[in-house]
């Protein structure tokens, strides 16, 4: 499969919406989210992306197919200044385990050269997996994992936990 970051523009933002109410149904599972009246989960920063500077957002495509989303911002999620923070991410099932994830997070710290930090849920024992050995394999195992600030909490009351590394330019 031919991997391709596509930044979202404005007009597809009902698009990226749309696969974040399914990211968000996923996520519940660890994080207890429920939805509002609507039946939706909603995400309260999705306007911001394109009102705000140091806000990015991609669509992850396969072969030319939506395969999931990236959103990176500047804000960091830890209390530790960092030069970019993995917002969210998501990969749809029909395109996980054939790399196309770790091939997407690489185009991405490539894209965004400096200092990083990417927090997990720890009940989400894929992700964890995933971002570990990503991490471990862009970064020649040079990171630091750290337990999260309990200043930024999951919806569940959990800190999560934090990976901290400097992404080369690409």
């Amino acid at each position: 499969m031919k991997l391709k970051l596509v930044p979202v523009q404005e007009e597809e933002k009902e698009i990226l919406r749309n696969l974040l109410e399914k990211y968000l149904y996923e996520f519940s599972q660890y994080d207890g989210g429920t939805v509002n009246a609507l039946g939706l989960y909603g995400y309260s920063y999705l306007d911001n992306y394109w009102t705000e500077e140091n806000r990015w957002a991609f669509f992850l495509k396969a072969d030319g197919k939506l395969a999931g989303f990236a959103m990176v911002n500047d804000y960091p999620e830890s209390g530790e200044k960092t030069d970019f923070c993995m917002s969210e991410f998501f990969v749809m099932y029909p395109y996980r385990k054939h790399g196309l994830g770790k091939e997407a997070a690489f185009a991405l710290f490539d894209r965004f050269p400096g200092t990083w930090q990417l927090k997990y849920h720890p009940k989400n024992i894929p992700s964890v997996h995933f971002w570990n050995r990503v991490v471990a394999e862009y970064t020649h195992g040079e990171f630091r994992s750290v337990p999260g600030n309990s200043q930024f909490p999951y919806g569940d009351g959990s800190p999560g936990q934090v990976l901290y590394f400097t992404a080369r330019k690409g």
